[in-house]
């Protein structure tokens, strides 16, 4: 699932406006199959031309293409008639702002009081399924609530949109076309496989589904069926959603033995560009650099591979990272993002440490 936080809004940003583009249309004739078998033979992947055939024409296409794949053709036929482009889609689409909150104003939305309450009663809540993902997979119970939380603010904000003409309105639009048309792809994998269906896979605009927010291809490559019945359900089966969590970060490198940092202290003087650069150095070659935990004490004896992040710049709060923050970019490309999930997870973690 590494992708970019374009792709998918978190729970301050995404919406549940799902209006429709109006009533289904029909292909119009053996013209338009032709058309479209002309294009999948062109190259129907291509975005520079996807947006330059009408929607129906370029649908058939997709058909076409779905068919050769191997998809069956009732689900080809379930999931692919009668949609029609989405205008709403390609408005937020469109419209993604320029980010201009600053990283403390996105980490008191992401991490409020409110949120740490709630994720500290959904530990406990769930505490005895959670402790049992955490063994198999190696990624904290706390770590695992913390992107529940934030994706969907534990399952309550999933989404309003019907997944596959979601992703068709933006595999069409020319845009993104080839990105999008692979997820329309392994979209319809997903309804082929039995693990849902076509009118009850929804997700964000860009087509992030479930209580995790996995688009299909991370769907496909980390999601998991915990509860043995054939279906990998990350919309409403809590076994499925956690584990799948822990799956990928498992799979993208989580380390079990380490945390993923720790807010610190800088000296003075301290060269930003070293942050800039994402410049690796042991931990004990920051300490002799003078920089120290948030409470002044000494940095961890421990001497993993480490480095400063700084993401609200200069000046601004200073974190030490490790190499499970990378795991959680993976997850989302946002250094504010992943530092707010850390921070949660810490929180959370607090209460643990309390018990």
């Amino acid at each position: 699932m590494a992708l970019g936080t374009c792709f998918r809004p978190t729970a301050i940003t995404r919406t549940a406006d799902a209006r429709s583009a109006g009533k289904p249309g029909r292909a119009r004739g053996l013209g338009l199959v032709a058309l479209a078998a002309a294009f999948l033979l062109l190259g129907a992947g291509s975005a520079a031309h996807a947006a330059d055939l009408p929607f129906d024409a370029w649908l058939e296409g997709v058909r076409a293409e779905a068919k050769q794949k191997g998809i069956s053709d009732a689900t080809v036929q379930a999931a692919l008639t009668g949609i029609q482009p989405i205008p709403r889609v390609i408005e937020l689409d469109r419209r993604q702002p320029e980010f201009t909150l600053t990283f403390q104003q996105y980490l008191d939305r992401v991490v409020p009081q409110s949120r740490i309450d709630r994720g500290r009663r959904m530990m406990a809540e769930h505490r005895e399924l959670l402790t049992r993902i955490e063994g198999q997979f190696g990624v904290p119970a706390r770590q695992i609530v913390a992107l529940w939380g934030i994706e969907t603010d534990f399952g309550r904000v999933t989404g309003g949109f019907k997944v596959i003409p979601a992703l068709a309105t933006l595999a069409h639009d020319g845009r993104r076309s080839a990105f999008f048309r692979k997820e329309l792809m392994d979209a319809l994998q997903i309804i082929d496989d039995g693990h849902i269906d076509a009118d009850r896979m929804v997700g964000s605009w860009a087509g992030a589904m479930g209580q995790n927010q996995f688009m299909p291809s991370s769907f496909r490559a980390y999601a998991i069926d915990y509860t043995g019945d054939g279906k990998r359900d990350i919309w409403t089966t809590l076994p499925d959603v956690f584990a799948s969590i822990a799956n990928y970060l498992s799979r993208v490198g989580w380390k079990s033995d380490q945390t993923w940092g720790r807010a610190v202290t800088l000296p003075a003087g301290f060269d930003a560009s070293l942050a800039e650069k994402k410049v690796k150095r042991p931990i004990s070659a920051w300490q002799e650099m003078g920089v120290r935990r948030a409470d002044g004490g000494d940095l961890p004896a421990r001497d993993l591979p480490a480095q400063i992040v700084l993401p609200g710049g200069t000046g601004g709060p200073a974190y030490m990272v490790y190499d499970n923050f990378e795991a959680i970019l993976k997850w989302n490309r946002s250094t504010y993002f992943a530092v707010a999930a850390g921070t949660l997870a810490d929180a959370l973690g607090k209460e643990e440490a309390g018990r």
